[in-house]
Parts: structure tokens; sequence; C-alpha cells
């Protein structure tokens, strides 16, 4: 968890925060998807997280994929933005969210793959046909929805 969500978890507990994230679906250049299996849900999703206090959205997506999944992007392009009810959400510790969500593709990029611990059981390469909303984390699957549609 971020260190602005982290403090704001402090004052107002499992309350719902409006939560500002940085994503990156991250494309090899087989066209397949990087996804990690959540430590919190065991579901899969890209990588993304909180913005920080004064953090450009790009470099916040940066980051998350690099602490995520230890791969730097080279080029990062605008996908969508997810946000509304499908967007809100409970994790399973309780904490509630209303997520505003600036999501990007990237198809140039460098690193070893390397899973955060503390976020990610596991990173793996999927083609977009293997891909079901019901093995998605719940407030992610809009996005899936209109990456899928677009290419199959």
């Amino acid at each position: 968890m971020s260190g602005y969500i982290s403090d704001m978890r402090k004052l107002v507990g499992h309350r719902t925060l409006i939560q500002c994230a940085g994503s990156v679906i991250c494309v090899d250049d087989k066209g397949r998807l990087l996804l990690g299996r959540r430590t919190d849900n065991h579901l899969w999703g890209y990588a993304g997280g909180s913005v920080e206090i004064d953090e450009k959205i790009e470099d916040c997506a940066k980051r998350e994929l690099f602490e995520e999944t230890g791969i730097i992007a080279d080029e990062l392009e605008l996908f969508c933005i997810n946000s509304g009810k499908e967007a809100h959400y409970i994790y399973p510790n309780g904490d509630e969210v209303s997520n505003v969500e600036i999501i990007y593709i990237c198809k140039k990029y460098h690193g070893e793959l390397k899973p955060q611990e503390e976020e990610i059981e596991e990173l793996r390469f999927f083609r977009p046909e293997e891909i079901t909303l019901d093995m998605i984390s719940p407030p992610i699957r809009p996005v899936f929805e209109k990456y899928l549609s677009g290419i199959l």
C-alpha cells in the first residue's frame, strides 16, 4: 500500500477512499499480456497502484510496473480510464475504494521478470484467448472487456 493511502487509512479506517491509480497493460512482441496473480484475492491483474502526492500519473504507472514486475517501461500509450461503480472495490481486508484508474499500454520495455513478493504470487504472460473475466480481479474487469473486445 502506498504511503499516501496508508496514511489516509490511519485516519479513516476502512471507509471508502477515492483512489487515483496508474496502471499498465504490458504486451510482449507475441501479443501476450503480462499478468500477476495478486496475493490478496488470488486473482490476476496488470501492474498498477496509487499515485503519491504530486506524482505524475505516468511516473506512477512506470513505478508500479517496475515494483510489481521488474519491468522498466520504455514507452507508454494511454489506453483508457476506469472509474465509476464498476471500479468500486472492497479489498479482502475490508478497505473500500472508489477507483479512478488511468491505464496505459506498454509494448516497449526491458528488464527481468521479478514479482513483488508482498503483492504478487506469480507473473505470467497470457495469450488474449486464454483470459477469462472470472480469473481477473473484479475492479479491473471492465478494462479487460474493453481491451479484449478490441483485439479478439
